[in-house]
Parts: structure tokens; sequence; C-alpha cells
């Protein structure tokens, strides 16, 4: 992801109003002195909630979503095309099979920036009522970077990618325990995008925009149009980063700027505000290229970023996003927030 909120962000997915960018360091406009903006949030934007008080309201454990995530992680780093992504594939198929879901593959390939070699990419698609011609997108990606590249002491080291991969699909995991019993006229189905950042060499300016970022993504908004399923995507929602400590979810400006998405961000704020959820910041921060853009450009589905590119600074692209910088806490507010959103869209 990039992104840019007057300065020039660099992060793993990437940030439109301006560059490559993932979900916490800012750089200055020369691309030089990365500062993180590692604040703690204030009392203003942190709710008061506990996990047990969550589960109690809402059913969504962040518990059991934290475990996911720990699973997710022990398979160590998961870039396109790599052993740990096959174990991660199976042991996430797997999950959503024994719940009720039916899982496909979107199978494609991607060239290797490196060798040019071809790297095998497949987006998984997890659909739940998949009678209902209207649907909902739930969308995060799967893969993880493939080296810390914003790591001070090892550029070159293991990146396992714990917030920065695998909290949006450890959220989707105990979302998924919900959706067999979902009382709506909507089928959703969530995407996991394959190849969002396999990138060895990132940009520098506007101009030099690095490696491709958004392999799977762009793939599934283009067969979205080629080849027309027999349903329709009425709303999409991305989730990128929404499991570190401390999250501050702002609004996103493409997710605003866009006249047919900007109801779904008011529907989705203005329900976390009335649960109390007040990580969910209703101000405009950020200007993200993530792989909400090939969804909404491509594809036309009006679908909003949510992602933290504040919280989670310090670890983006280290050695140090891992599950100790992570938090149950973090995953149960966004989880319950998506789980009574789904209940109620309209």
């Amino acid at each position: 992801m990039r992104g840019l909120s007057g300065q020039t962000l660099f992060f793993g997915a990437v940030i439109t109003a301006g560059v490559l960018g993932a979900a916490a360091l800012l750089l200055d406009p020369l691309g030089l002195n990365p500062v993180a903006n590692s604040a703690a949030p204030s009392s203003t934007t942190s709710s008061k909630f506990t996990v047990d008080e969550i589960r109690q309201r809402s059913g969504f454990d962040g518990r059991e979503a934290f475990d996911y995530l720990k699973q997710l992680s022990a398979i160590g780093p998961r870039p396109s095309g790599s052993a740990g992504m096959v174990a991660q594939q199976k042991l996430v198929a797997d999950h959503f099979k024994k719940l009720g879901a039916q899982v496909s593959y979107q199978e494609f390939r991607a060239r290797n920036p490196q060798d040019g070699s071809a790297v095998p990419m497949a987006n998984m698609i997890v659909q739940w009522h998949p009678d209902r011609k209207e649907r909902i997108l739930i969308a995060a990606h799967y893969d993880t970077r493939p080296f810390p590249d914003e790591d001070r002491e090892n550029k070159k080291g293991v990146f396992i990618g714990a917030n920065d991969g695998a909290s949006g699909i450890a959220l989707l995991m105990e979302l998924g325990k919900w959706m067999p019993q979902l009382k709506s006229r909507y089928g959703v189905d969530f995407v996991l995008f394959d190849g969002e950042e396999f990138v060895f060499r990132k940009g520098t300016s506007f101009t030099d925009r690095g490696d491709p970022m958004f392999l799977g993504a762009e793939h599934f908004a283009k067969q979205y149009v080629i080849d027309p399923p027999p349903y329709k995507y009425r709303w999409g929602v991305l989730l990128d980063m929404v499991g570190g400590e401390g999250i501050q979810l702002y609004k996103e400006q493409n997710s605003i700027d866009w006249r047919d998405t900007r109801p779904l961000v008011s529907d989705i704020w203005d329900l976390a505000a009335r649960l109390g959820v007040r990580e969910f910041i209703p101000r405009v921060k950020d200007q993200i290229e993530d792989d909400h853009l090939a969804l909404h450009d491509i594809a036309k589905i009006p679908t909003c970023d949510i992602i933290d590119l504040s919280g989670y600074a310090r670890f983006w692209h280290t050695q140090q996003d891992t599950p100790e910088h992570c938090s149950p806490l973090s995953l149960a507010k966004v989880g319950w927030v998506m789980l009574e959103w789904l209940k109620q869209v309209k």
C-alpha cells in the first residue's frame, strides 16, 4: 500500500495521493529521514472495552482471532509463490470449508521482478450463501513482503507479517463463524488477494514506482469485468493492518473522494461511533494506494479501505512485525464493527 498526507508515505500497500506506502512510516519529501508516527493513541481515540466485553456483546472473539494470527505467523514468511504461501492456503481453506464456506482459487501468474520467471499466484475466494445474487465483498491480502526492507538492522532478514498480512486474514477466520447464520439479503465473499506486495525494489518518487503491486486485486477486478459472474457486488471493504496495538482508523481519502463509496464510509464509521468503538476516528487523514483502487476503478465496486497507518509505524516492514506487537483487542474492535455492519447493511 502507498499513501500520503502532505508528506510521502511508503507502505506495503500503496497510497494514492502519492507514493508507495504501507502502514506507518512517514518519509520526508526527499525520501530521507524516516520518522515513525508512534505516539500512543489518546483517550479520545481509545475505547475502554475489553475482549471479553466485546465477545459477550457480539460473539466476536478477539482471542480466537489472535490465535489464528499466531498460527499464520508460525508458518513463517508467506510471499507469493513460496512454500509458506502454500501452507497458509491449506490452513485457511481447511478452516473455511469446515465452517461451510465454498472455497475456490483464482489462479494466475506474475513476473518475478528479480529474474523474470513466472510466479504462480492465486486469489482465494470464500463464498457464503453463494445463491444470493447481491453480494458484499470483504477483502484482505494474504501474501507477505519478501523482505523487511524498512528494518534498520537487516533489510534482508525474516519478515513474518503478523499485522501486515496475517491480521486481516485472522479477523476473517473468526468472522467466518458468523456467516452461515447471517440474516441478510446479501451473500458475502471473503477475497484473499495474492501479490499485493511482491516487491523487491520499492519506488523512490512519483515517477519511479518500483516493482508493481496489487497484482491479485488487479487480476480479480479485470476478471470481474471480462468474465462477469452471475452476481453483483453492492459494497466492498478492504481490511489492511487491523491487528496492531493502539490502532487508529481514520477515514481514507480516496474512499471519501469517491461519491459512490462515501455512504459506505459513513455507515461504517457512524456504526462504530454508536457502538462506542472510538478507534474509528471520523476524520480524513491519508490518501492510500491499496487493493481497493483496482476494485473501485476497474471493477466499479464501491470499496473503502480500513487501515491503520498510525499505530503500527515502528514495526511496518521490519523484523518486528510479529504477534508480540499485535493485539487481540484491536482485532476484537474491528471484528465487532464488521460483524454488526454485515447484519445491518442496506
